[in-house]
Order: C-alpha cells, then sequence, then structure tokens
C-alpha cells in the first residue's frame, strides 16, 4: 500500500515501459534514465505503452516495494510535462492519486489558431 509522505518526492517516467520489468530492471531505469537512486526514499512511477498498467517503485523501512494497477476499462492519463524532453514528471500526492483514479488535472495545451 502507498502511504502518504509529504517528504517523498514522486517522479512520473514519460516514456512507455515494458510491465514485465520488475524491481531490478525499474530500479535500472531510475537510476539511468531519470539519474535518480531509489534508495533515497522517492517514489517512482511507470507507465506501458498502451497506458492500461502502471508500477509504482519505492523503498521503504529496508526494501524495495513494488505497488502496481491495471485498468480494466480506459486509460491513465498523459501527464504534461512542464519542460519538453524531459523523461520524468514531478508529482505530489494529490496528483498521484488523480493519476492512479484516472481523473486529468492538467488543461489541455491550447493550439494557436491561424490569425490570432
Amino acid at each position: 500500500m502507498l502511504l502518504q509522505d509529504p517528504n517523498v518526492r514522486i517522479w512520473l517516467y514519460s516514456e512507455p515501459t515494458d510491465m514485465r520489468k520488475q524491481f531490478d530492471g525499474l530500479m535500472v531505469l531510475a537510476k539511468n534514465k531519470m539519474k535518480c537512486q531509489v534508495v533515497e526514499g522517492h517514489l517512482f512511477v511507470f507507465v506501458n505503452r498502451k497506458r492500461t498498467q502502471m508500477k509504482a517503485l519505492y523503498y521503504s523501512r529496508g526494501g524495495l516495494c513494488l505497488w502496481s494497477k491495471r485498468l480494466e476499462k480506459g486509460c491513465f492519463q498523459r501527464v504534461i510535462s512542464d519542460s519538453p524532453g524531459d523523461l520524468s514528471s514531478s508529482l505530489n500526492w494529490a496528483q498521484l492519486q488523480c493519476f492512479i483514479e484516472g481523473i486529468h488535472w492538467q488543461k489541455a495545451p491550447k493550439s494557436k489558431r491561424l490569425g490570432d
């Protein structure tokens, strides 16, 4: 179970992830692609290509924990990154809960119309 801790940083990996990956594979992604150490206490969220499965990896009380969810209907929302090109987005607990429940909290980017 994910326990709320205000001191934990939450990172959402923006690239599609192979959901066959387990502890070690996801830890390598966090270390090499996101440039973070899992054992520092951060929470890392990974989503598959279809956006129907997610996994959260975190370190708690001397060991790694892996939490997963598979949606039977619908898909997880695409999170718009603050800085394009980044492989991860930072979330807070409220945003993580919205993400897990399928609630879209971000406004869609406005497309510029010709003549405006």
